[in-house]
């Protein structure tokens, strides 16, 4: 069937705009919260120690889950678990912002997450089953791309103007205002997917997966606090190891897996969600730790800080739109996520450079350019080439990879490079006498060296991706093989 003869063909590019909502309410949701934490913390009393799983609920309820989301959304219908996940993200931040308790908050937290689940890897399916012609399918992917690589810098913008001007509590009632016309929005605009005739869901394989999941992201986070050698990092890690060594049996094994290995093993599909994978853990220092140099040594407020993010955004939205649409299709996806990870790193280089006494406009905006740049020629091709083939039967799987890798990238940043940061300035700090000027050179060089790592991060990345990825992935309609070139 040709793009032109789906029924949904005319409302094609509306589908678009409500799909495009619904990716950027995910992703932002990971980030907005963080500049209203102190204010959340003051009002409801709850301890520093206790405060990171105000976050940690959100990630490990939608990490754990995205698997079992997508496999969800193929056999029961991916319009109706994007409604469904769309309603309950809505009542869940409802819940939130309402909360006069820890408990409450972190619960809403998690249910966010649970939803978000089901929402995220319907959205992009969504996306794959609309956008077919391979000419469109490359716009919408340019757009949807540069939603996923900005979200977090838009979560971060907008969380300070809620926070500064209203209270913490709108940075989740602000879910409502962008979930409930789109859910109206969607009810009306997509088609319906019939559910799949027979379809079973591989109990055995998602509880597995989820488990496993829900551990190494909860392991990884341990990290970031208790530390590497802390008995409840390792034992989260090792379990998480042995519940995805049986997922992986268990899908081999099973009539109707969760995961269809046919979808990892293809050399396009398996670079595209390591490239992606990548851009999460190196992405991260961009914006924990300039959020934190622009906050406490720029002393920007929080709103200064969301704006002096808008340069990445645009360098994000213009270099997808155009990586997706001209470039991918040209080019195909290994110089692109090659070149694109080693501009990546070149940033992460150029923030090597920030000292105490260093200005915006000189030593942090040149490199957000270049990072949106970099991030721009990764995200749009990955996800367009990480989608590109899969049978509509496994869409939804296949997409709730994208956001997996996304989900444990981001894990394995948070832990890695914020113990790699506090370890830099704890010995920075030793044998000095703790002013207030040395403390603030202790402190941007524990960044520093994080961005050297996130360098590294980057052109490892380039290499690996460079030799997994294919010269160019033919265009195809959805369900036949892609063919490569190498």
């Amino acid at each position: 069937m040709t793009q032109a003869e789906h029924p949904h063909h005319n409302r094609r590019w509306l589908i678009l705009a409500v799909i495009g909502l619904a990716q950027l309410m995910v992703v932002l949701d990971a980030t907005i919260v963080n500049i209203a934490l102190p204010s959340a913390q003051h009002d409801l009393g709850f301890s520093n120690d206790a405060r990171q799983w105000v976050v940690t609920a959100y990630a490990l309820a939608f990490g754990g889950l995205l698997l079992l989301g997508g496999r969800l959304g193929d056999v029961f219908g991916r319009k109706r678990m994007f409604v469904i996940g769309m309603a309950g993200f809505a009542a869940a931040s409802a819940l939130g912002g309402f909360a006069e308790s820890f408990g409450v908050l972190v619960g809403a937290r998690a249910l966010q997450g649970a939803f978000g689940a089901l929402l995220a890897p319907a959205a992009l399916s969504l996306l794959t089953t609309t956008f077919t012609e391979p000419t469109e399918r490359a716009k919408a992917f340019g757009v949807f791309g540069a939603i996923a690589g900005s979200g977090a810098a838009v979560g971060l913008l907008l969380g300070g103007v809620l926070t500064e001007y209203l209270n913490w509590r709108w940075c989740l009632y602000v879910n409502l205002m962008l979930a409930v016309p789109s859910m109206l929005a969607a009810v009306r605009l997509l088609p319906r997917d019939a559910a799949r005739s027979g379809g079973r869901i591989d109990v055995p394989g998602a509880l597995t997966s989820s488990l496993g999941l829900f551990a190494l992201v909860y392991g990884f986070a341990s990290a970031a606090t208790d530390g590497w050698s802390a008995a409840i990092t390792l034992g989260s890690l090792g379990a998480a190891v042995i519940l995805l060594g049986a997922f992986v049996a268990i899908e081999l094994r099973v009539a109707e897996p969760l995961l269809p290995m046919r979808v990892v093993v293809d050399r396009a599909r398996g670079g595209s969600y390591l490239a992606i994978g990548v851009v999460g853990t190196g992405m991260f220092g961009v914006f924990l730790f300039l959020t934190y140099y622009l906050q406490t040594t720029l002393n920007f407020s929080p709103v200064q800080t969301g704006l002096g993010f808008l340069p990445l955004m645009a360098a994000v939205m213009t270099t997808a739109t155009l990586a997706s649409a001209q470039l991918l299709p040209r080019f195909g996806p290994r110089p692109l996520v090659t070149i694109g990870m080693l501009v990546a790193a070149g940033a992460m280089v150029m923030f090597t450079q920030i000292t105490p006494d260093s200005s915006y406009a000189a030593h942090v905006l040149p490199g957000l350019l270049t990072i949106g740049v970099g991030l721009g020629l990764v995200m749009a091709p990955a996800m367009n080439t990480a989608t590109a083939g899969v049978k509509p039967s496994d869409a939804g799987v296949a997409s709730a990879l994208v956001n997996t890798g996304q989900q444990v990238g981001g894990s394995v940043g948070t832990a890695l490079l914020s113990t790699i940061a506090a370890s830099a300035t704890s010995a920075f700090a030793a044998d000095k006498i703790a002013t207030p000027a040395v403390m603030s050179q202790a402190a941007v060089h524990g960044y520093t060296t994080a961005f050297w790592w996130s360098a590294a991060i980057f052109a490892v990345g380039a290499i690996v991706c460079g030799v997994l990825l294919p010269r160019h992935v033919a265009a195809v309609e959805p369900g036949v093989e892609p063919a490569f070139a190498h």
